[in-house]
């Protein structure tokens, strides 16, 4: 019974939960970049090339016979997921440099500084300090 709470405990944690989010969201994604690459960018790029379905293009290996498929290599698909590949990189790319930029305008934000240096014996003291712990001097003045 001690490993069904171990796995309860892993499965509801924050972070596993996220991750299967994440994964879900970027299956979703990978079906729209394929529906991008395959029915809005390849079509006009097979009609440059004159008339080119990439799909399609293929070099055959072995003839179909009657027991057999014909055996060919499709290189037009192989075409077709190397653009997948290169446009979902190219989005994870600047998705994780915006979020950088985020993070490191977050981390400039400097906090106010919670001491200071005391003018007459140059020891750190509280920023809202009046007078100097360590040397009694009035601050106020200085």
């Amino acid at each position: 019974m001690e490993i069904l709470k171990e796995f309860k405990e892993f499965a509801v944690r924050g972070n596993v939960i996220d991750m299967a989010v994440g994964i879900i969201i970027g299956s979703a994604f990978g079906k729209i970049v394929s529906s991008l690459v395959q029915d809005v960018i390849m079509p006009p790029i097979g009609l440059i090339m004159g008339n080119v379905d990439f799909s399609n293009l293929a070099i055959t290996l072995k003839e179909k016979t009657e027991g057999a498929e014909a055996i060919t290599l499709k290189y037009g698909v192989f075409i077709n997921t190397i653009l997948d590949f290169a446009i979902v990189a190219f989005a994870i790319f600047m998705l994780i440099k915006q979020v950088n930029r985020l993070n490191n305008k977050e981390d400039a934000v400097a906090a106010e500084p919670t001491t200071k240096e005391c003018p007459h014996c140059c020891s750190s003291i509280p920023a809202k300090a009046r007078r100097c712990p360590h040397c009694t001097s009035d601050l106020q003045a200085a």
